[in-house]
């Protein structure tokens, strides 16, 4: 299995990664991506993955500006960008996209990008993507609405433009709207909540060969381990869940989400 959204390079882990990795190995997630949020964040991803790239579980990265920093996305940083982009190990331009929850947060004690600095480091950063030919990562959260009209746009310029939706959580109503696109949906830990029936709805739904597995780690921790720090190993809980909603075996769902991720983001990766 691949857990294809873990953050790996974050302070949560700086004690014990080396035994995170095993646990996921021993667990049968041989490799993850690792992705950036900001252009620190970027270097350091990119930076795990040249330095656990023969490990039990292989790392890869992404680097991008995530949308509430976006406000840090100069013509330098974007140039920054494409240059960790160039490395092998680097197989696509994210986190990146809108969130719109955050600005609306009173007394939230840290600068965040209003809505229109995300737009414009967004569209940036995807046609950045489309320059490099690489995959996007695209968070979006509570901007469907904007986040699909600009996806749409970049892909009506760009054929070949291809993503996921990280954390998918726009629900069963907007999930057509992200298949025509040709994205892949990323499910997560919510999916093993009780009263996560969307996103369940979504597990039952989404097309076998759309879906992609993460854990979001250190966040978004699966039952029954939620509270606690989530790590690669637990992707298993996250894929038996999703074949119990389809009626699949994990086995079924390990194979085809590895194929996906593969098709997705490249070759690097072990079986």
């Amino acid at each position: 299995m691949i857990d294809t959204h873990v953050h790996l390079q974050l302070s949560q882990y700086n004690n014990d990664l080396v035994a995170v990795l095993g646990r996921a190995a021993a667990a049968g997630v041989h490799s993850a991506i690792v992705p950036g949020t900001t252009l620190k964040d970027s270097v350091a991803a990119a930076g795990l993955a040249d330095a656990y790239q023969d490990t039990a579980c292989g790392l890869c990265a992404a680097v991008g500006i995530h949308p509430t920093t976006a406000h840090t996305l100069t013509d330098d940083v974007l140039g920054t960008l494409a240059g960790l982009a160039a490395e092998q190990r680097v197989l696509a331009i994210g986190e990146i996209g809108l969130d719109y929850y955050w600005p609306k947060i009173e007394n939230r004690g840290w600068i965040c990008a209003p809505p229109e600095v995300q737009r414009d480091a967004l569209r940036r950063q995807l046609a950045l993507a489309a320059r490099l030919d690489l995959p996007v990562i695209i968070h979006d959260r509570d901007a469907h609405e904007d986040t699909l009209e600009i996806l749409g746009a970049w892909r009506r310029g760009n054929p070949g433009a291809r993503g996921v939706l990280h954390s998918y959580a726009g629900g069963p109503e907007m999930l057509q709207d992200v298949l025509d696109l040709g994205f892949y949906i990323g499910i997560d830990g919510p999916v093993t909540f009780r009263r996560a029936q969307a996103l369940h709805e979504v597990a039952r739904i989404v097309p076998l060969d759309r879906l992609l597995l993460e854990t979001d780690g250190p966040y978004l921790t699966p039952e029954p381990h939620r509270g606690r720090r989530n790590e690669p190993a637990y992707v298993p809980l996250i894929a038996a869940r999703i074949a119990e909603l389809k009626g699949l075996t994990t086995e079924q769902i390990a194979e085809a989400t590895t194929a996906n991720a593969k098709a997705l983001f490249g070759l690097l990766f072990r079986k």
